[in-house]
């Protein structure tokens, strides 16, 4: 939206005078949209203003300069760094308004981070380029998903944001099945489609805004308990890969004491189980309990006794 209001300024710098329907057509939404970045403009200081009948449109009040002096150097530089970032998302109409602000500030942005969505196989690439276009131009998703128990059920979800968080891309949006906001796991939605259809974001989505989206898909995430495992020193570049510094004690020997504070669910026994031999839990007793069990399981099924 911020990047939308900034191109408005410029074209209106450039052309003088412009209707809410060329805005529009060129941004390809709504002129309600249109209208609503100008009251934000106009909120922030800026003098533009519209008028009706004929010969009206959008404007600047006459002698408007935007004075690149009003941000400092740093300002400067952060603006042209978030920009770039948001390059490595693909979107560009961003590109364009930051080849636009890189001569406005004389300066060139700085690269600092590389986002590449597809696997070693390259075949999640289309996959991320339908999200990305789904939530930038808050378009419908339609998708069969598959729930933590490998029930698949079929979606029609208004998508907000695309999320990383611990090793794994979610999909954050309005479920229409559900009636309520969910994150949905991207690797076990199959058969995607972006329909045409456009949605406007409203009261339903204020959940996720707030940062109060529910948690996976069909279940509440547990509450975090802190589990205590020791691993073998050899693991080291292992310990430190995933686990942060506060949470690793280095014993005499060399082993390692993890204290770490999670959902107690089966992402994590799957973890604690891919150290093999090489770590043992210490606490709670419980948690050791139930990793005793899963090992017996995989011992039954290779005939292990």
């Amino acid at each position: 939206m911020v990047n939308r209001q900034l191109e408005i300024i410029y074209i209106l710098m450039n052309k003088g005078i412009v209707t809410a329907e060329e805005l529009a057509a060129h941004f390809e939404v709504s002129t309600r949209t249109v209208y609503r970045d100008i009251d934000s403009l106009s909120m922030a200081g800026i003098p533009v203003y519209a008028s009706r009948g004929k010969g009206g449109g959008i404007r600047l009040m006459e002698r408007f300069v935007l004075d690149r002096r009003l941000l400092s150097g740093e300002e400067q530089g952060r603006i042209l760094a978030a920009l770039a970032s948001l390059r490595e998302t693909g979107a560009s109409q961003d590109i364009r308004i930051l080849e636009k602000l890189e001569t406005f500030f004389k300066a060139q942005p700085v690269d600092w981070v590389a986002i590449d969505f597809s696997d070693w196989s390259g075949r999640r690439g289309e996959l991320f380029r339908q999200i990305r276009e789904a939530v930038l131009g808050r378009h419908v998703m339609a998708f069969d998903y598959y729930g933590r128990y490998g029930d698949m059920t079929h979606r029609e979800v208004e998508p907000i944001q695309l999320l990383f968080k611990e090793y794994t891309w979610y999909l954050k949006g309005f479920c229409r099945a559900r009636g309520a906001m969910r994150l949905f796991k991207v690797l076990r939605m199959k058969r995607v489609e972006v329909w045409a259809e456009t949605f406007e974001p409203g009261p339903r989505h204020q959940e996720e805004m707030q940062g109060k989206a529910e948690a996976p898909e069909s279940a509440a995430e547990p509450e975090p308990i802190e589990v205590v495992v020791r691993i073998d020193r050899r693991e080291a570049y292992r310990v430190y890969d995933r686990f942060g510094e506060e949470e690793i004690t280095v014993l005499p020997q060399g082993d390692f004491e993890i204290h770490t504070s999670c959902p107690l669910d089966d992402w994590l026994y799957g973890l604690i189980l891919s150290f093999g031999p090489s770590a043992r839990v210490l606490g709670p007793d419980w948690v050791r309990e139930e990793l005793e069990r899963r090992i017996r399981q995989m011992a039954a099924v290779y005939g292990i006794r």
